[in-house]
C-alpha cells in the first residue's frame, strides 16, 4: 500500500537531523574523546526530542479550540505538518460554511412552502418542522423537538401508517380541531432510515368534492321527478287510453307544462349560477337607480301574488348603486319572489330601500312562515331547503339564495337574515359606502 504524499519528506527530514547529530558525535570522538562524543549525541537527541515535544504540545493546545486562524507555526518537519493542517482545516471550514448555507436556504425554502414539512429520524423523533407543519399538527418545535411524533399526533390511523413502512400512497387524515381539518400526508424515506413528512391541507378540496357530489346528486334528483311525471303522462297519452282533449288529458298536459317550466327554471338558475361562479366580478358596472328598480320589483311582486298579499314598497333614501343592473335585479328578484311564495294568503310583503349610516340597505320583509334559527346559516347553500315539499309546491329550484350570495359577493355586499317561525322573515342586502351615492337632497333631509 502506497504511503500518503509527504510521509517520505517527514522521514527524510528526521533522518537528516538524526544523521547530523550522529556526525557531530563522531567528529567530537577523536577531538575530545568518547565521553564528549556521547555527550554531544545525547544533547543533540535531547534537543530534537524537546522540539518535538514543544510542537506536539502546541498541536494539543490547538486541538482544544481548532481554527484555521490559530494553527501554530513550526519548524522543520512540524512546519510541513502545521501547513498541511492549516490547508485541510481551512478547506473543511469552507465546506462547512457551504453546507451551512445550503441548510439555511433549505430551511428558508421549507418555511416558505405552503405545505407542512417534518423531518423525522430513525426513531420517528421530530428533528425539524416548518411553521405550517407546527400549525397542522399543533406542535411547538422548541418544546417538542426530539419527541416521537406519535406521542404528539395521537391518531390511530396516523400511527399505523407511520409504522407499516409502506408509503406508496398518501394517508388522508381527518383531525377534529374546532372545524374538521383534512390532511394528506406523504412519507419520503431518505438517508439512514430518516423520513421526510410532506403534509398538505386538503380541507377545501374535500369540501369542494363533497359539494360536487351533493350538487350532482341534487341536480339528478331535481330533474328526475319532473322527467318521471312527463314520461308517465306521455305514455298515458300515447297509448290512447286517455284522449288529449278529455278533462284528464287536459289536466295531464297542464301538469306536463308545469313540470317542463320547473325544469326550465332549474336549468336557467344553473346557468346563471355557473356564470357567476366562473367570473370574479361583474362584466360591466354602472350607476343603477335604486328607486325605479325597487318600484319595478314591487310590480313584479304584485303580479306574482295575484292579489293574495299586501305588497308595500318604500324608497326612503333615493340613491344610486354602482354595479351590474341585471345581476342586482336578479338577486333582489329572488328575495322578493321567495317572500311572496312563502307568505300565506292575506300576509304582507314589504320592500324598503333605506340608509344605515353611510351604507345603503335593501330589505325584503314578510309575515310568512318564518325560518328556524338552525337553518339560517345554510340558506345560501345550493339546493338547501328548509322544507322540500313546500319548496316544490311553490315552484322553487333551491338555487335562488345561492345566486343572491354570489351576486352580493361580486358587489362587496352582505346578506343579513332575521327570522322567527310563525312571525315572518327579514332579508337585508347591505351595500358598503363606496358602492352607494345618495341623492344630495335626501342626504340633507
Amino acid at each position: 500500500m502506497a504511503r500518503p504524499k509527504g510521509v517520505g519528506f517527514v522521514w527524510m527530514r528526521s533522518a537528516i537531523l538524526a544523521g547530523a547529530t550522529a556526525f557531530a558525535a563522531l567528529v567530537a570522538w577523536p577531538l575530545a574523546g568518547p565521553a564528549w562524543a556521547l555527550g554531544v549525541l545525547a544533547a543533540g537527541l535531547a534537543l530534537l526530542l524537546l522540539r518535538h515535544l514543544a510542537n506536539l504540545a502546541a498541536l494539543v493546545r490547538w486541538l482544544d479550540h481548532p481554527s484555521p486562524s490559530t494553527v501554530p507555526e513550526g519548524s522543520g518537519v512540524w512546519d510541513y505538518v502545521f501547513s498541511t493542517l492549516y490547508r485541510e482545516t481551512r478547506k473543511a471550514r469552507e465546506q462547512q460554511h457551504r453546507l451551512t448555507a445550503v441548510l439555511v436556504r433549505f430551511r428558508a425554502a421549507a418555511r416558505a412552502m405552503p405545505d407542512g414539512v417534518v423531518i423525522l429520524n430513525e426513531e420517528n423523533q421530530i428533528e425539524w418542522a416548518n411553521p405550517i407543519a407546527e400549525q397542522q399538527f399543533a406542535i411547538d418545535l422548541e418544546k417538542d423537538g426530539g419527541q416521537p411524533i406519535s406521542n404528539l399526533v395521537r391518531n390511530p390511523e396516523f400511527v399505523a401508517f407511520l409504522a407499516r413502512g409502506e408509503w406508496g400512497e398518501p394517508l388522508t387524515l381527518r383531525l377534529a380541531r374546532g372545524e374538521e381539518l383534512v390532511l394528506s400526508i406523504r412519507v419520503v424515506p431518505y438517508g439512514q432510515d430518516e423520513k421526510l413528512l410532506l403534509v398538505r391541507d386538503v380541507t377545501r378540496w374535500e369540501k369542494l368534492e363533497t359539494m360536487r357530489r351533493d350538487f350532482v346528486a341534487n341536480v339528478s334528483h331535481e330533474l328526475k321527478t319532473p322527467l318521471t311525471v312527463l314520461s308517465g303522462f306521455l305514455e298515458t297519452l300515447a297509448d290512447g287510453t286517455v284522449p288529449a282533449g278529455s278533462p284528464q288529458g287536459r289536466r295531464a298536459l297542464a301538469l306536463m307544462r308545469d313540470q317542463s317550466e320547473r325544469m326550465l327554471r332549474l336549468i336557467e338558475d344553473l346557468l346563471t349560477l355557473s356564470t357567476l361562479e366562473s367570473t370574479s366580478g361583474p362584466a360591466s358596472e354602472g350607476p343603477v337607480e335604486v328607486g325605479p328598480l325597487v318600484g319595478a320589483l314591487g310590480e313584479e311582486a304584485r303580479a306574482l301574488s295575484g292579489g293574495r298579499h299586501d305588497i308595500q314598497v318604500r324608497v326612503e333614501s333615493p340613491a344610486i348603486v354602482v354595479g351590474n343592473e341585471a345581476e342586482l335585479r336578479s338577486a333582489f328578484g329572488n328575495l322578493v319572489s321567495n317572500a311572496v311564495r312563502y307568505t300565506p294568503e292575506g300576509g304582507r310583503v314589504t320592500l324598503v330601500w333605506w340608509r344605515r349610516g353611510a351604507e345603503g340597505v335593501f330589505t325584503v320583509e314578510d309575515t310568512g312562515i318564518g325560518i328556524e334559527a338552525e337553518h339560517i346559516p345554510r340558506l345560501t347553500e345550493r339546493f338547501y331547503r328548509v322544507d322540500r315539499s313546500r319548496s316544490r309546491e311553490t315552484g322553487g329550484t333551491g338555487l335562488g339564495l345561492a345566486i343572491v350570495k354570489h351576486v352580493l359577493t361580486r358587489h362587496q355586499a352582505t346578506l343579513e337574515i332575521e327570522s322567527e317561525p310563525g312571525r315572518g322573515s327579514r332579508f337585508s342586502v347591505v351595500f358598503p359606502a363606496r358602492r352607494v351615492r345618495f341623492r344630495p337632497s335626501a342626504a340633507a333631509a
